[in-house]
């Protein structure tokens, strides 16, 4: 019965469907047909799909994984061209020089009317040729001031070495400045110089004022100086013979260039020790705007080896020993000229000290002062004595002299007299007798002082 029920609701169903899909007119069997190729031709495209889905892919090994290679970019660079450049040319000259300094006698220098004086100027060879003592220093242009033309070398200079080269002169008569120019000869007689085109003289440049006139003469009072070394006290004159250092005045002394002098020098000789010394401490003096120390210093003709320190030292009231000037002297055959102003001391009193310094052994050292005097412009000079000082004469002439202090003197016109600036001078006339006298001085009376 059910069996019979289950089949009967199949048909109707199937007769319900029949019927929902009947067409209108009679079905076209080719586009049924084309139909039915289509819907095999997806269904086997699905079936081949879903079997390649289905495939497994057999593993596979897998490969390390390698560091990357460094890539570099090569970059091609082809060279900037560099433009010309001038570089600078050497020129080398055979014949060159160059200044290096003054040694003595700055520029501007003030000298009193017709004072005599050595320019000394160190040169060095910046040339390629050696230059000999056929070699010479010769007046250029512009003053000469009484000097030589020329003056040869005193040795032979290699290039790069230095050589210190003098000329003796005279300051013109007249107040004003003054400049000479120098320049250098070879041997072939062409004239060369100093600067990049060898062509630059050398000069001497000084200015002259109102005569100077000595005021204080070193030499002539070096008995009045208190001498010492590391000995002790010396005395004065000195002990020649002895080793301590002595001092001692000389007429006319013969130094290392040879010339013997008319002017009288001052022998300053260390103690004979190693470093030794000798010092000459004069009486206090009053300095004055514009005095000057002036000398010339050289060591004694023949003091082969003398090496010393000439130094001008000075001391206000008990205060310590300064130096104020300084020089090193060797034997070379060459003295010097000292012009020291003076003027830093004005107004004060002071104590002048001559030092002499043995650079090294003292065994041949024998330093000359020569004419060591302080200078003042003549305009400036006043009496350092009252009219009333006593003056004392030796007379060696005809003199007439009355049992009073008046007396009348028959004498010559020439007097040499010492001032200290005490106020006390002595004065040696020519007469022919002896007399101590009292007279009556006046302000127009001439004190001649120094060498």
């Amino acid at each position: 019965m059910k069996k019979t029920l289950l089949s009967f609701s199949l048909w109707l169903t199937l007769l319900f469907l029949a019927g929902c899909n009947l067409p209108n007119a009679a079905p076209d069997s080719a586009a049924t047909l084309q139909a039915l190729y289509t819907a095999q031709a997806g269904t086997l495209q699905a079936l081949q799909t879903q079997a390649v889905v289905a495939t497994v892919a057999p593993p596979t090994l897998g490969l390390p994984t390698l560091p990357a290679l460094p890539t570099s970019t090569i970059a091609v660079q082809f060279p900037s061209p560099i433009p010309p450049t001038t570089q600078p040319v050497v020129v080398t000259r055979c014949d060159q020089a160059a200044f290096v300094r003054d040694v003595t006698i700055p520029d501007n220098t003030t000298f009193g009317s017709s004072s005599s004086f050595t320019k000394t100027w160190r040169i060095q060879n910046t040339g390629t040729c050696a230059w000999t003592t056929s070699y010479a220093l010769v007046f250029s242009s512009g003053s000469q001031m009484g000097g030589p033309a020329a003056v040869n070398l005193p040795r032979s200079v290699s290039p790069g070495d230095t050589v210190d080269v003098s000329v003796n002169l005279t300051s013109p008569a007249s107040t004003g400045t003054y400049r000479g120019d120098w320049l250098l000869r070879n041997s072939a007689g062409a004239l060369f110089g100093l600067g990049a085109q060898a062509n630059s003289p050398v000069f001497v440049q000084i200015k002259v004022a109102a005569n100077l006139t000595g005021i204080y003469d070193f030499v002539a009072n070096y008995c009045s100086a208190d001498w010492r070394s590391a000995a002790g006290d010396l005395g004065c004159p000195g002990n020649v013979d002895g080793k301590k250092g002595f001092a001692i005045a000389i007429d006319k002394p013969k130094l290392e260039n040879g010339i013997t002098e008319n002017r009288p020098g001052l022998l300053t000789v260390p103690e004979n020790v190693n470093n030794g010394y000798l010092s000459g401490y004069y009486p206090p003096f009053e300095v004055k705007n514009g005095d000057r120390f002036r000398a010339t210093i050289g060591c004694e003709y023949g003091a082969n080896g003398c090496n010393v320190l000439f130094r001008l030292d000075y001391q206000i009231g008990n205060g310590s020993i300064k130096t104020f000037w300084k020089f090193a002297e060797a034997y070379e055959g060459q003295v010097y000229n000292v012009d020291v102003d003076l003027s830093a001391l004005k107004g004060e009193t002071v104590k002048f000290i001559l030092t002499a310094h043995a650079n090294g052994s003292a065994a041949n050292d024998r330093p000359i002062w020569l004419a060591a005097r302080i200078e003042r412009l003549s305009n400036l000079i006043t009496p350092t004595y009252t009219p009333t000082a006593t003056f004392t004469v030796t007379a060696t002439g005809t003199a007439t002299v009355t049992s009073t202090a008046t007396a009348t003197s028959t004498a010559t016109a020439t007097a040499t007299s010492t001032v200290t600036p005490t106020g006390t001078a002595t004065s040696t006339a020519t007469s022919t007798a002896t007399a101590t006298e009292t007279p009556t001085p006046t302000a127009t009376a001439t004190n001649t002082v120094g060498p």
